[in-house]
């Protein structure tokens, strides 16, 4: 008898809230709206990303896999479905694509589409188009002979500007869906506001779509939708800055000693998320991708509490955990100890499973340099050596899991032939079944879970949790936001906010708690980017304190980066190797 394998495929769907919320007044309300959108990515990559992704499991019925979703993401995605039905803008850049006469904008306005409308990928999104090299040529000479020169640049060409950018972060499936799409990029130049309004009607209605049809292929079973901790909090910090020091012994830790009350806001965190992934698709979430599938002991065991029944982490954690547990399991030989599931004797009723940091990675990493059908072939066939080393009676189960989003503007035509091929090659496959982590849960026990005797706290980063803390920025800003949690803790105790403020000021507590403002601190991200996120983060603490009637400490008007010379990072699970979220 052939041996058989077990895929799934997770892919993490997740942007934090780049919506500044304003100051205390409570004008956008506990949803968010009337906030306004300082950074472009969640529309950008819905249009681009989310949408392809989509229309890959579309064309290709019999693949099944696990997407997670991100609440907070959810609920941007929503904001912006709102702001395209009412013709109402509150990202600078949608706005700017619906100005009917760029001549007239301000200089700021000009400013931001020239600092805007070349980020991306440009040997994918940019050099293939000769149009929009064109306007990328002309901004370099004028760049160099200064802002003088800068300012001859017409409306005409912010109009053509503005246009092709939004024209180069479409999906593939939408540019051979959409006939719009197709026609203008063949027209090229002198895009009219007439052109712009219908490129922003058809934006619109691939946004407001793009939940539905993710419904649709998991009311039909193709796809599992998990999710996260409602804002993408790092919840074994939350809980134990010590949890650093499981993976680094020795790792700085911030002066403050913990996180005030976290226990309370992981449990708040996690029940925010199930309830609001219930909202939305009916049910709550049968398992959870942690953020950055970072995990401690306490945080699986609240999870086990709260009815999660599976999660996934870096296969970093397993390495780490069976090496404090005494145990060799094949990890650098076949049969890996990743390919089967795991569990922990006090978290009764939840399954961890590992991801393959080799196979996510040559995904992530290193495919897009390949041709797309030799990249599809080397998966499938690494797949099956897997599948062929098992012994007898073995069923691997091996877990692809990166992010949905932020490696495919790195592929030709967005990744689209390596799809096209991966999921043709495996739904011909006889002996590889592609699955969800639900399902296996559901086949248990006919494949029972190995007891873990101990866990060791990591992420999906190296397997430790040093992306988020230990550097001295990243420290500086964990004791921020410990400031602000003890004096948001001081005036709830007083009873003196009534209960429309105190529901915005926990709702802003949960933004300042999201992991991607840690993740960008360090002297390993660009400098820009990190610029963005420091102010965006001080600015989310300064209004946390006016929501609870206090004044925001003076140190937050200073940022938190040094700003010193950055690189860009390269490890082996994450690929924010741009500013582009």
């Amino acid at each position: 008898m052939e041996k058989k394998l077990d895929l799934v495929f997770l892919w993490h769907m997740h942007q934090p809230d780049y919506r500044d919320h304003g100051d205390a007044d409570g004008v956008d309300g506990v949803d968010g709206v009337g906030a306004t959108f300082m950074l472009p990515w969640v529309y950008l990559h819905a249009i681009k990303d989310y949408a392809d992704m989509a229309a890959h499991l579309e064309r290709h019925p019999t693949i099944r896999c696990v997407v997670n979703f991100v609440p907070v993401l959810l609920d941007q995605i929503e904001d912006y479905a709102a702001q395209f039905s009412t013709a109402c803008f509150r990202d600078p850049l949608l706005r700017l694509l619906a100005t009917a006469d760029l001549s007239t904008i301000t200089r700021a306005d000009r400013q931001l589409l020239l600092d805007t409308c070349f980020r991306s990928n440009h040997h994918t999104m940019l050099a293939p188009f000769p149009h929009y090299q064109r306007l990328h040529d002309l901004y370099l000479n004028l760049a160099d002979t200064g802002q003088a020169a800068l300012d001859y640049l017409s409306g005409a060409y912010l109009s053509d500007l503005v246009t092709w950018y939004h024209l180069a972060w479409t999906g593939e499936a939408e540019r051979r869906a959409n006939p719009l799409i197709a026609r203008l990029m063949s027209k090229g130049e002198g895009f009219g506001p007439a052109d712009r309004t219908q490129l922003i009607n058809a934006l619109g209605k691939l946004i407001g779509n793009l939940l539905p049809r993710y419904k649709a292929l998991a009311a039909r079973g193709q796809i599992e939708l998990s999710s996260t901790p409602q804002t993408h909090p790092l919840s074994p910090l939350l809980l134990d800055f010590h949890a650093a020091r499981e993976s680094i012994p020795n790792a700085p830790l911030p002066a403050t000693a913990g996180y005030p009350g976290g226990q309370s806001r992981v449990l708040n965190q996690i029940a925010e998320a199930r309830a609001s992934h219930a909202a939305r698709f009916g049910a709550p979430p049968v398992g959870m991708w942690p953020a950055e599938g970072a995990i401690s002991a306490p945080f699986v065991r609240h999870l086990a509490q709260s009815g999660c029944r599976w999660i996934a982490s870096g296969e970093g954690v397993l390495k780490n955990s069976l090496v404090a547990s005494g145990i060799n399991a094949g990890i650098n030989n076949a049969p890996r100890a990743a390919y089967h599931p795991w569990q922990l004797a006090d978290a009764p009723g939840l399954t961890l499973f590992f991801r393959d940091e080799r196979l996510s990675d040559l995904i992530g990493f290193d495919y897009a340099k390949w041709h797309g059908r030799d990249a599809a072939a080397h998966l499938v066939a690494q797949l099956d050596v897997i599948r062929t080393s098992a012994a007898d009676g073995e069923t691997p189960v091996v877990g692809i899991v990166l992010d949905g989003e932020n490696a495919w503007e790195h592929y030709p035509y967005n990744g689209y032939y390596f799809f096209d091929d991966l999921y043709q090659l495996l739904a011909a496959h006889p002996n590889i079944r592609t699955t969800t982590y639900g399902d296996l849960c559901n086949t248990l026990p006919t494949t029972l879970p190995t007891t873990l005797p101990k866990l060791v706290a990591g992420s999906w980063v190296y397997g430790s949790l040093s992306t988020w803390i230990g550097d001295a920025e990243k420290n500086h800003a964990w004791d921020l936001l410990c400031a602000a949690k003890r004096s948001y803790d001081l005036v709830f105790a007083s009873g003196r906010l009534n209960r429309e403020k105190s529901t915005l000021a926990t709702r802003q507590l949960a933004i300042c708690e999201s992991s991607d403002w840690f993740w960008w601190f360090g002297d390993y991200n660009p400098a820009a980017a990190v610029a963005s996120f420091d102010h965006l983060f001080r600015r989310n603490l300064a209004r946390l304190y006016r929501l609870i009637e206090l004044d925001p400490p003076a140190q937050l008007n200073n940022p938190i980066s040094a700003g010193t010379t950055r690189h860009t990072a390269t490890d082996g699970s994450m690929r924010r190797t741009t500013d582009s979220g």
